[in-house]
């Protein structure tokens, strides 16, 4: 699966995914990490991409009726490692089926 990084998650996330042999595209390597939100959702859907993000509030506003690749939230916790092990619990549980074209929080 290719996951899309929100400026906003931690790096040490897109490692653990690239371990698990998955595709991470950081949103710094392909876009200003000062471009508008629903843009950012829109270069991730055109490229079937799944988001991931901490930004709940803003990306959560922006699913509509239209179909969309997938979004997953990152909870944000008191250390690094329960992000990771959220994130990497919910894509082995989910695979890539169970993601696409919903949210999720991890």
């Amino acid at each position: 699966m290719t996951f899309f990084f929100d400026h906003d998650v931690p790096e040490d996330a897109a490692f653990a995914l690239e371990a698990m042999g998955h595709q991470v595209v950081r949103l710094r390597d392909v876009l200003p990490t000062t471009t508008r939100d629903d843009e950012v959702f829109r270069y991730a859907n055109a490229n079937g991409y799944i988001l991931v993000t901490c930004n709940r509030d803003d990306f959560l506003s922006l699913i509509g009726d239209d179909p969309f690749s997938g979004l997953i939230v990152l909870v944000r916790r008191p250390r690094r490692a329960l992000e990771r092990a959220g994130l990497v619990q919910l894509i082995e549980r989910g695979g890539e089926a169970g993601l696409r074209g919903a949210i999720h929080f991890a």
